[in-house]
């Protein structure tokens, strides 16, 4: 009898100590460095942002916070990164808007569902920019101009093919009533030479984020009409949103958020959401966003995974009505 209860006591002591040891390791976390994946090229606009908010982490969490970039694939190769990655809070990854689009086209069969969300730190949404000697001169003028002519009268330019300024166009068009379609996409490497080529002539439209057209906005060379946002953005306060401009409700645009792959532990998530959210809140981040003029947007983990279902459905209906869904 005796023997039975010094048996069952060694397995409580050792269940306690093995107990206290597993809380040793999470309460430790993190020990060592961290790594954020950006899925798109060093000196981007993902990437500055990146950056800003991983030196804002290390000064919270107490370690290095370095940023990697995997890019390829229209940002399949590093969103693959992040999912693959080992869920123990050492790889995460600045997810962005392009995760809710990738697998409709058939491009990767990642979603949503293969990454846990930590928190979304910056909203980009699209706006509506023409050249500078464009004949209209509010966004009104210029939906009557594309429903007048015929389809593929005008040319709008961003980013590739299916990318988040094709879709967010693309979506605009169908809440005024028009096809998907009607205006043709002619793919680029980014907003920027876009915006060059729309000051030359050779395209109508970008419809990318207002900052993304600061220097021809600037220059005198663009002119931006409105923006699809709830209010009007602290860089651009001249700007009307499409709500004031036509009474549309549409809001699109570019999310970027922390996330790490599923199955990561529930404590390691709450350390990681809370520190986020204090780097988020820093003068180190809203500075650098403030002078960039960059959206920020904070949602925490639980709001940003409603985010990405959200906007998983709105761009998985535009792709179809696009005619690139697969």
């Amino acid at each position: 009898m005796k023997t039975i209860t010094k048996t069952k006591s060694l397995k409580r002591i050792t269940a306690l100590l093995l107990l206290t040891a597993s809380s040793s390791v999470l309460a430790a976390y993190p020990e060592k460095p961290i790594t954020i994946i950006v899925p798109w090229a060093a000196g981007g606009g993902t990437d500055a942002t990146a950056r800003t908010i991983a030196a804002a982490l290390e000064e919270q969490l107490g370690q290095t916070v370095n940023v990697v970039n995997r890019t390829g694939g229209s940002g399949v190769v590093g969103h693959s990164a992040m999912a693959s990655a080992k869920p123990d809070g050492y790889t995460l990854g600045l997810a962005t808007g392009e995760l809710n689009m990738m697998h409709w086209q058939g491009l990767t069969d990642l979603t949503y569902e293969d990454f846990t969300p930590i928190g979304q730190i910056n909203f980009d949404y699209a706006g509506i920019q023409v050249a500078a000697d464009a004949p209209y001169d509010s966004v009104q003028e210029l939906v009557d101009a594309i429903a007048e002519q015929p389809m593929g009268t005008f040319k709008a330019s961003g980013t590739g093919q299916g990318g988040v300024w094709h879709l967010a166009f693309a979506g605009f068009l169908m809440d005024q009533g028009l096809e998907a379609n009607r205006v043709t996409w002619i793919p680029s490497q980014g907003a920027a030479p876009a915006m060059t080529e729309l000051a030359a002539g050779g395209i109508d439209i970008v419809p990318s984020s207002v900052p993304e057209g600061r220097s021809m906005i600037e220059a005198g060379r663009a002119k931006s009409l409105g923006v699809m946002a709830p209010e009007r953005i602290n860089s651009f306060p001249d700007v009307p949103t499409i709500n004031e401009a036509i009474g549309s409700d549409y809001l699109v645009g570019e999310w970027r958020g922390i996330t790490g792959p599923k199955g990561m532990d529930e404590e390691i998530v709450a350390t990681l959401e809370e520190a986020l959210e204090t780097a988020y809140n820093s003068d180190t981040y809203q500075d650098f966003m403030a002078k960039q003029g960059f959206g920020t947007e904070w949602r925490n983990a639980e709001e940003f995974g409603e985010l990405m279902v959200e906007m998983d459905a709105v761009y998985g209906e535009i792709v179809k009505n696009v005619g690139l869904s697969q």
